[in-house]
């Protein structure tokens, strides 16, 4: 265990500052991701260098599809979550004390650099839990790994408070944000936790690293077409050519909905498509190239995970000269 950040004493307790739950945590409990503790007056993460999973994936896993496309990363999580998403898909992880092994930041460095050299590694991508509980952590390996000339990764909820938030973007090269719907209810209810942060972290990412998103459309919960309408509107708002991934729903963990039917997937993608340049269907077994948003032109051809660029190095479409700005290549 190491000191946790961002916290303050409070009556009897410990409050933690860190996400906006502020959870108030009594002597030898833990706040509400189960791994930030209060032991002895002194509020503790029990899951530092603690490891649950730890895999080399295609970078389109994350997914993101507009940073170095066809590259792998390295991947690799913790145990807890600071949301309690009823239809979480890492539930075993991220909603229990899952088994992990322990490793340090330089052991963990070692591993990346190694895999650089043998698989060609683009990196450390922090996920399968939400990684932001992981946050002192991230503190330590994230410069090591920039120092490295390796990228940092991160595929979080972004519930956060805006400070450590800030701190960590100094680290980080790209995210994946979940963005799970438009709707405060939704987030309360299915989530039990906040849209406000979750949309101002998405402002300061968009302006500082390289961002995409992703909406696990649920039937009857968050597919609207008035609630899909108005999350294109206000992602357009913060930049047209953030990519949007539309992920379909099956059931898990708390929620037992049927499958998204393919015909909402669809409806889903045409809505986001008049507001944004670049929308992708996840979890459907679709096309999903990148094409040029003025000419439709494809610029990146996607087999599943096997990928073909035709984009120049001077990253113009070779169709009608637009800058594509949102693609990044070696």
């Amino acid at each position: 265990m190491t000191e946790a950040k961002y916290y303050e004493p409070g009556d009897n307790l410990l409050i933690c500052k860190l996400c906006p739950h502020e959870c108030r945590i009594g002597e030898g409990q833990t706040g509400f991701c189960r791994v930030r503790r209060n032991e002895a007056g002194k509020l503790v993460s029990s899951n530092y260098g603690l490891v649950t999973a730890l895999a080399l994936d295609p970078i389109e896993k994350k997914p993101l599809y507009h940073f170095y496309p066809g590259k792998k990363i390295l991947s690799v999580g913790t145990s807890g979550c600071n949301l309690a998403c009823r239809f979480c898909q890492n539930w075993s992880i991220s909603q229990t004390v899952a088994s992990a092994k322990p490793i340090t930041a330089q052991e963990l460095l070692a591993i990346a650099v190694q895999t650089r050299e043998e698989e060609d590694n683009l990196g450390l991508a922090y996920t399968y839990s939400e990684p932001l509980v992981w946050f002192e952590f991230l503190l330590d390996i994230m410069p090591l790994v920039k120092t490295a000339g390796l990228k940092n990764v991160l595929v979080t909820n972004a519930h956060l408070q805006v400070a450590p938030w800030q701190t960590l973007l100094e680290w980080v090269d790209a995210a994946n944000i979940d963005l799970k719907g438009f709707d405060h209810g939704f987030y309360r209810r299915l989530c039990r936790g906040q849209l406000d942060p979750v949309l101002k972290n998405i402002e300061l990412a968009a302006e500082q690293i390289h961002l995409e998103l992703t909406t696990l459309i649920i039937p009857g919960e968050n597919d609207h077409p008035q609630q899909l309408e108005a999350l294109a509107k206000w992602v357009a708002a913060v930049n047209p050519a953030i990519p949007l991934h539309l992920s379909r729903y099956f059931p898990n963990y708390q929620l037992a909905k049927p499958p998204t039917p393919e015909q909402t997937m669809l409806e889903a993608y045409e809505i986001c498509k008049q507001h944004l340049q670049y929308v992708y269907l996840g979890n459907l077994e679709v096309t999903n190239n990148t094409c040029c948003p003025e000419c439709g032109t494809v610029l990146i051809e996607r087999n599943r995970f096997r990928v073909q660029s035709f984009i120049s190095a001077d990253r113009l479409c070779p169709g009608c000269n637009r800058k594509i700005t949102f693609l990044w290549q070696d």
